[in-house]
């Protein structure tokens, strides 16, 4: 052993505790860890369980007992027949279609709306902009079920019931979607646009060309908000409606469930061909989406 070796102490390894911290740098105990895991699976279990269990009904055969105890999730025999029956049963495609159009014109009537109302609410000046604002902020406030009759009795007078157009327009521009492009535009500094202004560009053009791009993700979150709720409305197209050809997707389930209410696996089935429209568009604009619901949280 060299002299240096002698006078030099060893030094131990440090070892490091691992850390688990929040987004402000502060320290989670475990039990604080553990607890939050837990709620997320409770409430994982709460919203995704029950379309798991339909799905896994759906594809149970008809000598699988589904009311068994207890229960079993994965189907023994998986089979698609019940799919089959859906068709065979209700034009079910027909259906879809049916709200693939409404479900389409309402995104694009939404986008194109509350793009511009919300840009005119934020960006533009002019005598009443805080009225306008605050009457949008009520209108969210009345129920639905509290206008449906005039709506109903508007449809009536232009002509528009049993139309696919009547079913679209009442929600063709929802008041919540106007806020949220507000409030998303409102965060953009002022100084790019005043820049635009002063090279020349209209109104127009500051709106096409800096504002819009800069609010992509709030646009994404309008359009699933409205998609969803076009989709899955009930109570709107079951009154403006009378001819089956004309019925949205709902409707037809809804006769669906009434006619074959014992058999789970065939409702099951509709419900799954309900809801996998709605997935796949998440899943498409889900990085959106999540961009999107924080670009009007905190004004910058």
């Amino acid at each position: 052993m060299s002299v240096l070796e002698k006078v030099r102490p060893r030094q131990e390894p440090v070892v490091r505790e691992l850390r688990v911290t929040d987004e402000h740098g502060r320290r989670i105990r475990v039990w604080e860890l553990v607890l939050r895991y837990a709620l997320l699976l409770a409430v994982l279990a709460l919203t995704v369980g029950p379309f798991l269990w339909q799905l896994s009904t759906s594809l149970k055969g008809p000598t699988e007992d589904i009311f068994s105890s207890p229960p079993t999730f994965l189907p023994s025999h998986p089979t698609l027949h019940n799919y089959e029956r859906v068709a065979h049963t209700i034009p079910v495609w027909d259906y879809a279609l049916n709200s693939l159009k409404v479900a389409s014109a309402s995104v694009v009537t939404n986008c194109v709306g509350s793009a511009l109302a919300g840009y005119a609410l934020a960006r533009l000046r002019y005598r009443g902009r805080g009225v306008a604002t605050l009457v949008f902020v009520l209108a969210m406030l009345v129920p639905v079920e509290g206008i449906i009759i005039a709506q109903f009795t508007t449809m009536r007078e232009l002509g528009l019931n049993n139309t696919l157009i009547g079913v679209v327009l009442p929600g063709s521009i929802g008041a919540m979607n106007v806020l949220l492009m507000r409030n998303a535009f409102r965060n953009l500094p002022y100084e790019i646009e005043e820049a635009a202004y002063v090279d020349g560009a209209t109104v127009w053009q500051r709106f096409w060309r800096i504002a819009l791009p800069s609010v992509k993700g709030t646009l994404a979150v309008v359009a699933i908000f409205a998609f969803m709720g076009a989709w899955d409305d009930f109570l709107w197209p079951l009154i403006v409606l009378s001819d089956p050809d004309k019925f949205t997707l709902t409707i037809g389930l809804n006769y669906l469930h009434g006619t074959f209410a014992n058999d789970e696996r065939l409702v099951a089935a509709g419900t799954v061909i309900a809801v996998a429209p709605l997935i796949a568009l998440f899943a498409c604009l889900q990085r959106y989406f999540f961009r999107g619901v924080g670009e009007g949280a905190v004004k910058g």
